[in-house]
């Protein structure tokens, strides 16, 4: 029996410098595409593939975050925040949260999404890959890979017969949205500022990181025209 996935964080501390002046008086996750909030959307596809706890870290506005999206109630599903004085990316920001992401210091196989993603992924697609992360001896990771977008032609890693590669050719771009181990995390001291970068290359070099290719709707949300763009997209739907 495949145990369903559980508990999912989103990143939700970034500034959102190239999206001022609509980031500085408004976090970058509530800015509105189709009507909703970015991380609104996110939050309602988990909810729908069963997620129960949702912890979102968050640094810059992080009380109008908080104050936007309550306790979870409304999309049934519990929300944990993980407050950041300043912030610690992406790797520090996992590390400042594992007492959310896991009960009482269980090993825990999460899912992890940036908080400026829009995408029509579907989150329960996930629970077989998370079973083999959570019977693998060795920590491991599952990312999702998108068609190179045109800002960023050259892609990130190869993907070889659902293998994550550093040298395969053609490169992918890292959608944003991947199946971690709390495993992994255990020996970055908490307040580390800690990119992810490092985890993936390393873990990828081992061997250890799965992959896959989604190729529906995916908008890294990075500036005012990408937003304009997809909020136009969306409300044509």
């Amino acid at each position: 029996m495949t145990m369903s996935l559980k508990k999912a964080m989103i990143f939700a501390a970034g500034r959102g410098e190239r999206m001022r002046p609509l980031t500085d008086a408004c976090p970058k996750p509530l800015l509105e595409v189709g009507g909703k909030p970015l991380i609104v959307w996110q939050i309602e596809r988990l909810a729908r593939a069963g997620f129960q706890t949702i912890v979102i870290n968050h640094a810059w506005l992080g009380a109008q975050i908080e104050a936007a999206l309550g306790d979870g109630s409304r999309w049934q599903v519990e929300l944990r925040y993980s407050p950041e004085p300043e912030a610690l990316e992406t790797a520090g920001g996992i590390v400042q949260a594992l007492p959310l992401l896991e009960d009482n210091g269980a090993n825990e196989v999460f899912v992890a999404v940036a908080g400026d993603v829009y995408a029509d992924f579907d989150y329960a697609a996930l629970n077989a890959r998370a079973e083999k992360l959570r019977v693998s001896p060795e920590p491991g990771m599952h990312l999702v890979m998108v068609p190179n977008p045109a800002f960023h032609p050259n892609g990130d890693f190869g993907l070889a017969d659902g293998v994550l590669s550093l040298d395969a050719q053609p490169r992918l771009t890292f959608g944003s949205i991947g199946l971690y181990d709390t495993r992994m995390f255990r020996d970055l001291p908490r307040g580390t500022r800690r990119a992810l970068t490092p985890y993936y290359r390393e873990t990828i070099a081992r061997g250890l990181a799965s992959g896959e290719l989604y190729e529906g709707l995916w908008e890294n949300v990075g500036t005012v025209a990408q937003l304009h763009h997809l909020d136009q997209r969306l409300r044509v739907r």
